[in-house]
C-alpha cells in the first residue's frame, strides 16, 4: 500500500492532538507499543508524531495515529490481514510493550504530608 487512504479504515478520534491521540489509544487499547517518529508501517507508510507514539492492538486492529496537512491529526484503526502482520512485527521487535494504566486515583504517598520547609525536606 502507498497511501493509507487507499485502504479500509475507521476513524476512531479526529482532528485532535498528539497528546490526546496517545491517551486514547493508551486507554482503548488491550496492548500498546511505543515507536519513534518515522517508523514505518504497512510497508511504506511513516508514522509521524511527538513522542512517544503509541500503537495500539485490539484483537486484530491495530490503532494508529495519523496526520493529514491542514485536516490535523486523527485516529484510525485497520483490522484486516496488513493489521494482522504488523502486530505481529510489533510483537517481535518492540520491547516496551505496556498495558493500558490502571484507573488513576489516590496513591499511598499522595496522603503524606509535604515537608513544611525546604530544610525539612533535606533533613530526612
Amino acid at each position: 500500500m502507498s497511501c493509507i487512504e487507499q485502504m479500509k479504515y475507521e476513524i476512531l478520534l479526529d482532528r485532535t492532538t498528539y497528546k490526546d491521540a496517545r491517551n486514547y489509544i493508551e486507554n482503548n487499547s488491550e496492548e500498546v507499543y511505543y515507536v519513534s517518529p518515522g517508523y514505518k508501517i504497512f510497508k511504506d507508510y511513516h508514522i509521524i508524531g511527538v513522542p512517544p507514539i503509541a500503537l495500539g492492538v485490539k484483537g486484530t486492529a491495530l490503532s494508529f495515529t495519523y496526520t493529514k496537512p491542514c485536516y490535523g491529526t486523527f485516529v484510525l484503526t485497520v483490522d484486516n490481514e496488513d493489521s494482522i502482520k504488523e502486530i505481529e512485527k510489533l510483537r517481535e521487535k518492540e520491547r516496551e510493550k505496556v498495558t493500558p494504566p490502571p484507573k488513576k486515583g489516590k496513591s499511598p504517598e499522595s496522603s503524606k504530608k509535604p515537608p513544611g520547609s525546604f530544610l525539612d525536606m533535606w533533613q530526612k
